[in-house]
């Protein structure tokens, strides 16, 4: 089950955190993987690392904020693979502040990476998909999305527009064998919560039913599962891998 043999997967932020474990599932599981962000040389770590683990990728540099990078990005894969099967639209920022602090560069830079991002990516990729009569697009969020959070006004509407974003594409390219889903992650082992103290842990701890904190291994099978024939009738729908700490 949950097989990607001979599948063409586009994974966006796969240079670190739950990009780079995607990509490493998505290439487990037989897919071909392009690794994408904008940091080059940690991409390449990335591909060596599935490729010592005797999967397939490659990397390719782009900004996610220009439409007309991420068209050629996604051009440049289907002439030299033949198809684009997976695109995964995780690539994303934070600028935390207090919305009275909030520049409009803060606001306007999580905006252009998180959710025109995730627009551009889909964008780009509908057509060769709708060519296809198959694809499978899966957006990454945020439980904050769900929630809000005080000092992520930028980031929690970011997350927020994806959701509407998957909803809104999967019903207009649904007819062509393409779903589009969401995820919604809670809080994720990260270089930001492994700097927390045992305290703010504690804290933050006590806020999930699960008891822990998740890993990025949890959103990757999630993602995988997605991305699979298996999950062939779902689309428009927001899956929340939190622990438990968002009941909806």
């Amino acid at each position: 089950m949950f097989k990607l043999s001979k599948k063409i997967a586009v994974v966006t932020g796969a240079s670190r955190g739950i990009g780079k474990a995607m990509a490493e599932t998505y290439a487990q599981a037989g897919a071909h993987v392009i690794c994408v962000s904008r940091n080059e040389d940690a991409l390449n770590g990335v591909a060596d690392l599935i490729r010592s683990n005797g999967g397939s990728a490659s990397v390719a540099a782009c900004n996610v904020s220009d439409l007309e990078n991420f068209q050629k990005l996604i051009k440049d894969t289907a002439d030299n693979y033949g198809s684009v099967d997976i695109l995964v639209n995780n690539a994303g920022i934070t600028r935390d502040t207090l919305i009275m602090r909030m520049s409009e560069d803060d606001w306007d830079t999580v905006i252009d990476i998180n959710l025109k991002g995730a627009f551009n990516g889909i964008k780009a990729v509908t057509r060769t998909m709708m060519k296809q009569k198959s694809g499978r697009i899966i957006n990454i969020s945020s439980v904050v999305g769900l929630t809000g959070n005080a000092g992520q006004v930028n980031y929690a509407a970011s997350k927020a527009g994806l959701i509407g974003l998957t909803k809104s594409a999967a019903k207009e390219i649904g007819s062509r064998g393409i779903t589009v889903n969401c995820i919604a992650p809670g809080y994720i082992a990260t270089d930001m919560t492994d700097q927390l103290d045992d305290q703010a842990k504690d804290l933050l701890i006590s806020q999930i039913p699960l008891g822990r904190i998740g890993s990025p291994d949890d959103i990757a099978a999630t993602a995988l599962f997605l991305a699979s024939d298996e999950a062939g009738y779902i689309t428009g729908q927001t899956f929340t891998v939190d622990g438990g700490m968002v009941m909806i």
